[in-house]
């Protein structure tokens, strides 16, 4: 059993992550405990909505409880399992979300808890979270009759510390990116060990198509060429922070790029590779091809807010042609209407004239009151 959890904020992108259907079997809503609304998203921005009264930056707590296929919970188990942790993590009668997902015949499940202890008006402390959740899986191991994974922060045994697993945010980047963990580590610890120093690396580096940073919270960062970070600490084989920055010690940091200038940089690169020559021919071909069909126009001829309004007409159009057919009508967009009224001329303004000379003149009836 593997649990992984921490404290994070952003309601919004959470409910998002959690409901997503696309990259799971299935999605099932399990529970929403402790609050108002009655979905994931307005529960979770309600628990956020309450953390006003507190200082923390990270109001929610989101856990995740995996088995492996051959060892899946049943729902009494899932239950002992949620609720072990809970206390554990000092979260018991929380408002929670717990959310199940299956993927490729695995189960597992994600709990939202809110943080934020309204008696005290204080956010509820998540210190050795970590060591916490191992604790928890060591124990549910045992009492449900599971195999053992080894952990890195209890009960090791005298065993070696176990080799580092990619995070959720690793995960995430890898899916934009396209590229894996494991091999951008093969990548760049193959480029590690062809070179000696910090200068003949950065020339490896660079030429592969990387950029070398400077990172805000650690000393040395990658970033590939889609613009994923990748720390070199944790992207190279068999070396820690302290070899890093032995072998670095021959740049100077200052003159690196930051983070965010080195994703620029390959976002020009990326912007140079591919001439924007080709896909503006594409979109032009393309909008010159659109039909214009039913009414609707689809094409850019008059801007986002012409396409808005023409998709709002046809609507209509479509309601009123259904309610009575002969009031269907065949819209017409900026090139097809037709030109403005003229303007009126002399005579007809004379015309007017005359005829309002003639109720002017024209006196009142002594029963009207011409001041009412």
């Amino acid at each position: 059993m593997v649990i992984k959890g921490n404290a994070r904020a952003g309601a919004k992108s959470l409910a998002a992550h959690v409901l997503r259907g696309d990259t799971n079997e299935r999605v099932k809503v399990e529970e929403i405990r402790g609050v108002i609304a009655e979905n994931v998203e307005g529960a979770l921005r309600e628990m956020e909505a309450v953390a006003c009264c507190t200082n923390t930056r990270k109001p929610l707590y989101h856990a995740s409880i995996n088995t492996p296929v051959e060892e899946r919970m049943t729902p009494e188990q899932r239950n002992r399992a949620i609720d072990r942790l809970e206390e554990e993590l000092n979260l018991t009668g929380q408002p929670r979300v717990v959310v199940i997902h299956e993927k490729k015949g695995r189960e597992h499940c994600h709990i939202i808890w809110s943080r934020t202890d309204l008696e005290k008006s204080i956010a509820i402390r998540m210190d050795h979270n970590f060591r916490k959740h191992e604790l928890v899986a060591r124990e549910l191991e045992r009492e449900f009759g599971h195999e053992r994974v080894q952990g890195a922060h209890v009960e090791r045994d005298g065993k070696p510390r176990p080799a580092r697993t990619p995070g959720h945010d690793e995960m995430q980047q890898a899916a934009r990116t396209g590229l894996k963990p494991k091999e951008a580590k093969e990548q760049i610890t193959a480029l590690w060990q062809a070179t000696d120093s910090g200068q003949s690396f950065k020339a490896a580096i660079e030429e592969k198509g990387w950029v070398l940073a400077r990172g805000d919270r650690r000393d040395f960062v990658a970033v590939d060429p889609q613009g994923g970070t990748h720390s070199l600490a944790r992207r190279i084989d068999g070396a820690k922070a302290k070899d890093v920055r032995e072998r670095m010690a021959d740049l100077d940091a200052s003159a690196l790029p930051t983070v965010q200038e080195a994703k620029v940089i390959q976002a020009e690169r990326q912007a140079e590779r591919k001439p924007p020559e080709a896909d503006l021919a594409k979109d032009e071909q393309r909008r010159r091809s659109a039909p214009v069909s039913d009414g609707l126009d689809w094409t850019d001829r008059g801007g986002m807010v012409a396409q808005q309004r023409s998709a709002l007409n046809a609507v209509k159009a479509n309601e009123r042609a259904a309610a009575d057919p002969r009031a269907g009508k065949t819209l017409k967009f900026s090139e097809d209407r037709k030109s403005s009224p003229k303007p009126v001329t002399k005579p007809e303004r004379e015309s007017g004239e005359k005829r309002l000379k003639f109720f002017e003149d024209k006196k009142p009836d002594k029963d009207i009151d011409r001041d009412r």
